[in-house]
């Protein structure tokens, strides 16, 4: 299918682009990296008579380390993660979730604040800032504001970005040392959405016990979920196979899969128990020191 006829914008400013979005209304769409908007407007799934493209605006592409959060700009493209020596270094996750993002040319134009605003359970990012704690801004003509990533996705395909905001930065607690993590995804075929992926990051004590555990679940649920009984069952335990297996079968209980042409509910609630096991045991094979 053809999308119908928009009119096109290339603002130079974070500022213009927000008046933008406030002149047009509801009838305007920020594009970031296309890659989500762009297939929905050829089906007519979105249909706006307005883009606004903010990839011109300088300023919000870059990865940093300050005030104690991995800052990500929101227009940092997945090829930039990947090739980054501070996530290939600190940050495991990230970086095994951005290379488990559809193919190159995607990962050349798609951005990370457009993964997250797009509201989809079925992407992978969001899972991935769950099991971080991460926390987004967003920014609109009233200023900026700070939002838990909890809070961030309300309802299918749903965000708390209001009329006129745009998101701009993703922040990470730097996380401390004896910290791992992973994600896991199982694809029917490479570069499609996942049929079920899990998201983990640990921490360590001085005694070996989990410390810190963020669990994140993509695409068994309306939304990103966060696996919180199966963080709880693990925090101030050691790690061991009949921990990560009670892990799983919780995380498993709490999933809201529905069936559909990528499996039933049955399968993926399997997948999940068994994602959870080998993602926890790789994040603390990370947080010991083991590659």
């Amino acid at each position: 299918m053809i999308p119908p006829s928009f009119d096109y914008a290339t603002p130079q400013s974070l500022s213009e682009a927000i008046a933008l979005l406030h002149q047009h209304g509801s009838e305007a769409k920020v594009l970031a990296g296309g890659h989500s908007l762009i297939p929905a407007m050829r089906l007519r799934f979105a249909e706006p008579s307005h883009l606004i493209d903010i990839s011109g605006i300088a300023g919000l592409s870059y990865i940093r380390e300050s005030g104690g959060f991995l800052r990500i700009g929101a227009m940092t493209r997945e090829v930039e993660l990947e090739d980054s020596e501070l996530i290939q270094s600190n940050y495991r996750i990230l970086l095994d979730t951005a290379k488990m993002i559809a193919d190159p040319q995607v990962r050349n134009l798609a951005t990370l604040g457009g993964n997250l605003a797009h509201g989809d359970p079925a992407n992978d990012h969001p899972a991935t800032m769950l099991a971080l704690r991460a926390q987004v801004e967003i920014t609109g003509q009233g200023g900026k504001r700070t939002v838990p990533i909890d809070d961030f996705f309300p309802d299918f395909f749903t965000t708390v970005l209001e009329h006129g905001e745009i998101l701009t930065e993703i922040q990470i607690p730097i996380p401390p040392s004896n910290s791992g993590g992973t994600y896991l995804k199982i694809e029917r075929k490479v570069g499609d959405y996942a049929v079920a992926a899990v998201a983990a990051q640990v921490s360590l004590g001085a005694d070996g016990t989990f410390q810190q555990v963020g669990l994140g679940l993509t695409n068994v649920g309306p939304v990103p979920i966060r696996a919180v009984r199966s963080e709880d069952s693990l925090r101030g335990q050691r790690p061991d196979e009949a921990l990560y297996a009670q892990a799983g079968q919780l995380a498993s209980e709490d999933a809201d899969p529905g069936d559909d042409l990528r499996g039933s509910a049955d399968y993926k609630r399997s997948l999940i128990r068994e994602l959870i096991k080998r993602a926890l045991r790789r994040a603390v094979d990370h947080a010991q020191g083991r590659s």
